[in-house]
């Protein structure tokens, strides 16, 4: 089965089946109409009685697919659509349908073949349309024999005409065939290449999307993104919840760059980037804000569960040694506040600046907090004092 259709939603491809399975009830509507019309009209071997008797296997025979279709079990066949096992069960009923009818009225309606065919064109294989063209070449040669066989047709000519028709008819659609099978394996490499095209797209707008938003040296967010985040974070904040807010600084930093090089300054970084994200909960925020300085965001959480946090991320990194260095002690100053529901980041990110100005003013290696804005505002008037 044609591998687009395969790859549908299961609803939306039974959708497409049961609409595919309305036409050809329609067409089956159209040749028995066009067949009673026939032997109405005195071009008919049976009667209309026979034919409406006849009729009866034929709905059968389209019940079993219809409920095959609605029952959702044809999903569990390799081809959901059972289109060679539809086109096959068109071609008897065509064949069968065709011997009620006399050599005129028979020529007229047998380029109903075709739509029968058309049907798995697009759908079948190369070698299952070949079947199928097969079996409509043998089943018309078989009804011919039959009428001869039993000499229904005293004074008919041979059906060369018909047959020489069928055979034209049928070697045409196979090249169609294989010329729609060419196209369709053309059109399904361009989709292969285009939906790879597609991907590394996706995948390079993914890697931008990621530099613009992570800071290279930690693998951290940067600043902007950060922002960002705690803005929309803040935005949505229900009354009752509050989240905690810090910035911490590494003590001394400008020296050990003096002393021991960039390139030991930016293991530092690193080493405090990992530590920190090994200590931090899933959810929480860690951002190089500049420099030295990192900002923390801690969602859903009190004040005691806020200064834990930043404690436990002092003491690991006074413990930490990076690899290959020889640093003697690190430490590092952090400033705590908390966010409310109306707050404004702006003002929260002061109160924490305030704060850290705090713990660097009482020694450095400390945290310290400014809960409130007016313990903010107090920081300030201690600073320019």
């Amino acid at each position: 089965m044609n591998t687009s259709t395969t790859q549908l939603e299961p609803q939306a491809l039974q959708r497409l089946l049961l609409n595919r399975f309305a036409m050809a009830q329609g067409t089956y509507a159209m040749v028995l109409l066009l067949l009673t019309l026939a032997i109405v009209t005195g071009h008919g071997r049976v009667s209309l009685d026979v034919l409406l008797l006849g009729a009866i296997p034929l709905m059968l025979s389209q019940l079993v697919f219809f409920l095959l279709l609605r029952s959702g079990r044809n999903l569990r066949l390799r081809d959901p659509g059972m289109i060679e096992a539809q086109v096959l069960v068109a071609l008897f009923w065509q064949t069968v349908l065709l011997g009620c009818l006399d050599d005129a009225a028979r020529s007229t309606l047998l380029a109903f073949y075709v739509p029968i065919l058309l049907f798995g064109l697009f759908q079948l294989s190369p070698r299952a349309f070949a079947r199928c063209a097969a079996f409509a070449f043998v089943g018309f040669v078989g009804l011919e024999w039959s009428d001869a066989s039993f000499q229904l047709q005293f004074a008919a000519e041979p059906p060369f005409l018909q047959l020489a028709t069928l055979s034209a008819l049928l070697f045409w659609l196979g090249l169609f065939g294989r010329h729609v099978n060419a196209m369709r394996q053309r059109m399904r490499q361009r989709r292969h290449a285009l939906v790879a095209h597609q991907n590394t797209l996706r995948g390079m707008m993914r890697q931008l999307e990621d530099q613009a938003s992570t800071d290279e040296l930690t693998g951290l967010c940067n600043r902007r993104h950060f922002l960002r985040l705690a803005e929309h974070e803040l935005t949505n904040l229900p009354a009752q919840a509050q989240y905690g807010l810090a910035l911490i600084d590494l003590d001394h930093f400008k020296r050990i760059n003096d002393r021991y090089g960039h390139a030991a300054g930016d293991r530092v970084l690193q080493t405090f980037a990992t530590l920190a994200q090994a200590c931090l909960r899933e959810g929480d925020v860690l951002a190089r804000y500049g420099g030295e300085e990192f900002v923390l965001l801690l969602p859903n959480v009190n004040l005691d569960q806020i200064s834990i946090c930043c404690e436990r991320l002092r003491e690991a990194f006074a413990a930490a040694e990076p690899l290959g260095l020889s640093l003697g002690g690190l430490s590092l100053s952090i400033g705590m506040t908390r966010l409310q529901h109306g707050d404004d980041l702006d003002h929260a990110l002061q109160r924490a600046d305030q704060a850290l100005y705090r713990a660097k003013h009482n020694g450095r290696n400390r945290c310290e907090a400014s809960w409130e804005p007016s313990d903010a505002r107090a920081d300030r008037r201690s600073a320019s004092s």
